[in-house]
């Protein structure tokens, strides 16, 4: 195992944390950030700032060369918080511009698992005489892209689910004619942070029940970030199409699938890495009993119904991972863990 320096710590923290910015506007691609040091001090810095453009390599170089330092790159370091890629897609490759300007050493966080670039972009760098080493800050890496890694080595997106429920465990309370509207359980606060997760994710998903009792529109406006991508279970086909879900504020796709099937053709032909899952309580219990979830985000409120539509029924592969409080209300955070066979 390959020792790192605390200077090579130092500057891969920076990148990471670099990466970082890019938190809202990358995905489906992930979150990466680049150093460059020449001579004891940082020469160039950069991120990749959104989906589609110059990837934090490119960004770092060209910060370098605008500052004057071009000359020195050929005695650089670049520091860089995910495996260069070595394949044309939106851009060209990275680990080509890194040999091309003749930075002689690299010190990469993690391989990328992304098929297409899965170790191709160290192995271009080692065969041009480039200085690689991987593994510096390993863990933090793959800590902050995680809904990238789990989509790329699971082949399906990274899954939320989310609810609201009462202290003694419904998520609506029993509508009537005279009070058709669901409950509110959020609080302002809380609702904004709703919407950040929606933000937060590349799709979100719901069954047609919710579609009918509710009318949801399901975009992001109590955040800042782009609307995710809108989907619908709908395997009785009682959708007419004039639902708000439809509205035209964002791309919505109906599926009449198997959650597998829906899974399977939105991470393969939709480019979806992560989904937040909305409910109702059927659609949640469905994921949750298949194993079908990353995380589940529960906000528990102090407001006691007695009776409604209960909550799901968390499974033995569920382990409470935090909580924060928010006034009288409490988001409890569970991750998925595997059960040994």
């Amino acid at each position: 195992m390959t020792a790192f320096s605390d200077t090579d710590i130092l500057y891969m923290r920076r990148a990471i944390s670099l990466a970082r910015l890019g938190l809202y506007a990358t995905s489906p691609n992930p979150m990466v950030g680049a150093v460059i040091v020449a001579e004891g001090k940082i020469i160039g810095e950069g991120y990749h700032q959104r989906y589609g453009g110059p990837h934090a390599e490119v960004n770092a170089i060209a910060d370098a060369e605008s500052r004057g330092h071009g000359s020195l790159l050929p005695a650089a370091t670049i520091y860089v918080s995910l495996e260069p890629c070595a394949h044309h897609g939106k851009t060209p490759p990275c680990a080509d511009l890194i040999v091309g300007k003749g930075i002689r050493r690299a010190v990469v966080a993690c391989l990328d698992p992304y098929g297409k670039v899965n170790g191709k972009g160290v192995e271009r760098l080692r065969e041009a005489g480039v200085n690689t080493t991987v593994g510096c800050c390993e863990e933090e890496s793959k800590a902050l892209n995680r809904k990238f890694f789990t989509a790329h080595t699971l082949r399906r997106p990274f899954i939320s689910l989310k609810w609201a429920q009462s202290t003694d465990g419904f998520i609506d309370h029993a509508r009537t004619h005279d009070n058709p509207l669901p409950f509110r359980f959020s609080s302002p606060l809380t609702t904004a942070l709703a919407h950040r997760q929606r933000a937060l994710h590349d799709a979100i998903l719901v069954g047609s029940g919710t579609v009918i009792a509710d009318n949801p529109t399901l975009t992001v406006r109590h955040w800042s970030g782009r609307n995710p991508l809108r989907v619908v279970i709908d395997r009785r086909h009682r959708l007419s199409g004039r639902e708000a879900v439809f509205n035209g504020d964002a791309p919505t796709l109906s599926y009449d699938l198997p959650l597998s099937d829906v899974l399977a053709d939105l991470y393969e032909h939709q480019n979806v890495t992560s989904l937040l899952v909305e409910g109702g309580t059927a659609i949640l219990q469905d994921f949750i009993d298949n194993g079908l979830f990353d995380d589940i985000l529960i906000e528990v409120t102090s407001h006691i119904l007695g009776n409604g539509i209960l909550s799901p029924k968390l499974t033995k592969n569920v382990v409470h991972f935090s909580e924060m409080s928010f006034s009288k209300n409490k988001l409890l955070v569970f991750r998925r863990q595997e059960i040994p066979k």
